[in-house]
């Protein structure tokens, strides 16, 4: 989201360095700076300046060839310490392979940050087919498990999510979110062939709150039969993952 050059000392250069990493990670791989600088409502010299302290903490590149900018290696290693230490990871990562066996397909982790729902960990199935993600990041009401978790996030973290939906997709979520906040489970299939239909169910903390969700490929969302079994399975690993974060 655009940020005015408003924010004085360091509270202010903060939150425009991560306004210039959320554009960064937005299109292209690489932008030019003179775009950098429309987009996030700042001036070029402040856009400028904040890059090349980003540069020089590995948090951005700069490409020698074009001169543009994208994100840095930096975020990479941060990101895998980060995962290392969610609780929700080492709750949930002794069902998947279980759950993947008695599935037959592709067993995920989801959290949800910033209304886009990121896959953290993963157990594949024994068909993967040509379309394999290792790192998906997708806008959280376009999949089964951002659906549940942006339905059960607070009215920031709901609006986060519809803002990056499309305008059709969030007429349907505003009109359903307190039946996927209370739904134990959900379908989705999505638009795009190349993402695959998934069942998801939320993972809720010791208080309740839907810290995470797993959830499983479908190769055939008509098969009810199937669904009804993947998500009894992807239930029983999330309640076992709950009680284990209620005794972290």
């Amino acid at each position: 989201m655009p940020a005015a050059e408003n924010g004085r000392g360091g509270l202010g250069t903060v939150r425009n360095a991560v306004t210039l990493l959320e554009l960064l990670a937005d299109g292209p791989a690489y932008h030019q700076l003179t775009d950098l600088a429309e987009r996030s409502a700042m001036s070029i010299p402040t856009v400028h300046r904040l890059l090349r302290s980003l540069v020089l903490a590995d948090l951005a590149v700069q490409d020698p060839a074009t001169s543009r900018y994208g994100l840095g290696p930096e975020l990479a290693r941060l990101s895998h310490h980060y995962l290392t230490r969610l609780p929700l990871i080492g709750a949930v990562s002794p069902y998947l392979s279980q759950v993947r066996d008695k599935v037959g397909a592709t067993v995920h982790v989801e959290v949800l940050v910033r209304g886009e729902v990121v896959y953290v960990d993963r157990v594949d199935g024994g068909a993967v087919g040509p379309y394999r993600e290792s790192n998906r990041v997708h806008a959280a009401l376009d999949t089964a498990g951002g659906r549940v978790l942006a339905a059960r996030a607070d009215d920031e973290g709901w609006e986060h999510a519809l803002r990056l939906a499309a305008p059709e997709v969030q007429e349907t979520a505003r009109s359903c979110r307190e039946q996927w906040a209370g739904a134990e489970w959900l379908l989705h299939e999505p638009d795009d062939m190349t993402v695959p239909a998934e069942v998801a169910v939320p993972v809720l903390d010791a208080g309740g709150a839907a810290v995470g969700a797993v959830s499983a490929d479908i190769p055939d969302a008509g098969d009810e039969e199937h669904v009804a079994a993947a998500a009894a399975y992807l239930g029983r690993a999330a309640k076992a993952a709950g009680r284990t974060l209620g005794h972290g």
